[in-house]
């Protein structure tokens, strides 16, 4: 992992104990830098956190991206603009972003091709989720685990082939 990647998976990993709640509600924030309160969120909020402790604002970041291609972007919200209090905190607008950002990277079963700081999304059964490969291996130290929050708050957890990936991304 590289500096970037070092520096996304500490910071997702910090939010452990602190991020103690799921809430996926809707909420008006501040622009640019809005963030949920702390001590909540949702699985795009263990992101979206992680980044801005390495420099990036996904919520400017998303936002200005879709004002240049908002058709690039999934239709299942019925936005007929972009929306800087949520857009950033849904799973395909972060997906959309980080391809058209050249992050993309193959989706394999190989542990070894997902190292600390990657993000990796699923679908869970028809949800969409996301999360930061941490620095911490697997019990069996086959693979990282996983930093997300997926309805307890954030947590590492030995969850990375746990549901179908459908997004690998990595940013230098």
């Amino acid at each position: 992992a590289g500096r970037v990647g070092l520096t996304l998976a500490a910071a997702a990993e910090a939010q452990v104990g602190v991020t103690t709640k799921y809430d996926a509600s809707y909420e008006v924030l501040i622009y640019p830098g809005g963030d949920v309160p702390i001590d909540r969120g949702a699985c795009t909020d263990v992101v979206v956190r992680a980044f801005r402790q390495a420099g990036v604002d996904l919520q400017v970041k998303v936002h200005e991206d879709m004002l240049e291609a908002f058709d690039e972007y999934p239709k299942l919200w019925r936005l007929k603009e972009p929306n800087t209090n949520i857009d950033h905190r849904r799973v395909p607008n972060l997906q959309v972003y980080f391809e058209r950002a050249g992050m993309s990277l193959p989706i394999t079963r190989d542990p070894r091709d997902y190292v600390p700081g990657d993000i990796v999304a699923w679908d869970t059964g028809g949800k969409t989720h996301i999360g930061v490969v941490s620095r911490q291996r697997s019990e069996d130290g086959e693979r990282f685990q996983i930093v997300h929050n997926h309805g307890a708050g954030a947590r590492i957890e030995d969850k990375l082939f746990a549901w179908k990936i459908i997004g690998h991304y990595r940013a230098e």
